[in-house]
């Protein structure tokens, strides 16, 4: 066993409170910047390890508190997080280990509701208690009771500058910015506790069929701005939306906002992954400043 692995199984056992000897090593797919195994046991138990060789530890600090607040509101299933550290010049995040197979209609109107459930919980203010990461480009997370200000500084600002760093500048912006009151008429949003990047391959389904949600990157936001990547990538059927307007119905003048909240991650996207997202920013641009 190499002295990396060693490590840390001895950070598990000091965590879990028994000892933890490593039997096997399992690589398992999916992440695009964390490299994921699952460390099974002598005695059969296991773990899901992400490690990261040029990540801070702040990053998987913040996924740990990301995963106990989510843990903690009883409401949608998370892998609970053990113990988060650097050994042999890599920094990791151990965590339950949940065997997740397929979806059915029944699993993503559960979902739903557990989602929307999650949003109820009542929160004191917008923003967080600490910054993190949406991939790998930071996030900040002020604390703040001005939900529209903190999109249009934190949120949507802060990615058009990143984006004009790399020289790019998007036409009439800054007309949605400067209006951006105007989405809201009619409408006050409640701070709510968000997984901050819910598409698709952050959803699984236990072998039970129960949903499990993973990757977070949390903050107290309109519960609105959680459906901007779900519509991204898709992958949420009518089964999904039912589920959650059973529980908390959606506002009026949603799909009028909807595109302020795309727009977020399709520029994260562009500054992340370049040019291929240009044209997309573009349109929800002009979607969004032809609904004013």
């Amino acid at each position: 066993m190499n002295p990396f692995y060693r490590a840390i199984a001895r950070r598990i056992g000091e965590a879990s409170g028994r000892p933890f000897e490593i039997r096997s090593v399992s690589h398992l797919g999916g992440g695009c910047i964390n490299e994921a195994v699952k460390l099974t046991g002598t005695d059969g138990s296991a773990w899901f390890l992400k490690s990261n060789t040029s990540a801070d530890t702040a990053t998987f600090a913040a996924e740990f508190d990301g995963l106990k607040a989510l843990a903690a509101t009883n409401t949608v299933r998370v892998p609970r997080p053990l113990v988060f550290g650097e050994s042999e010049g890599q920094t990791w995040l151990a965590m339950e280990f949940l065997p997740l197979g397929s979806a059915r209609a029944s699993n993503l109107e559960k979902l739903g509701r557990q989602l929307a459930a999650l949003h109820r919980t009542p929160q004191p203010h917008f923003g967080w208690h600490r910054d993190n990461t949406i991939g790998s480009t930071p996030q900040r997370n002020p604390e703040s009771d001005d939900w529209i200000a903190f999109w249009r500084e934190h949120r949507l600002g802060f990615q058009l500058e990143l984006a004009a760093r790399r020289g790019a500048r998007f036409e009439h912006a800054d007309q949605v910015l400067d209006r951006l009151e105007e989405f809201f008429d009619g409408y006050e949003p409640q701070p709510s506790l968000l997984h901050g990047d819910l598409w698709s391959g952050n959803v699984g389904y236990h072998e039970d069929g129960s949903p499990v949600i993973f990757d977070p990157a949390c903050y107290f936001g309109d519960r609105e701005a959680e459906f901007g990547i779900m519509v991204m990538f898709g992958g949420f059927d009518d089964s999904f939306h039912r589920g959650y307007n059973s529980v908390w119905p959606l506002a009026d003048g949603f799909a009028r906002r909807l595109p302020l909240y795309e727009l977020y991650h399709t520029l994260n996207h562009f500054n992340l992954f370049g040019d291929a997202y240009a044209g997309a920013c573009r349109q929800l641009i002009e979607r969004a400043r032809n609904a004013l």
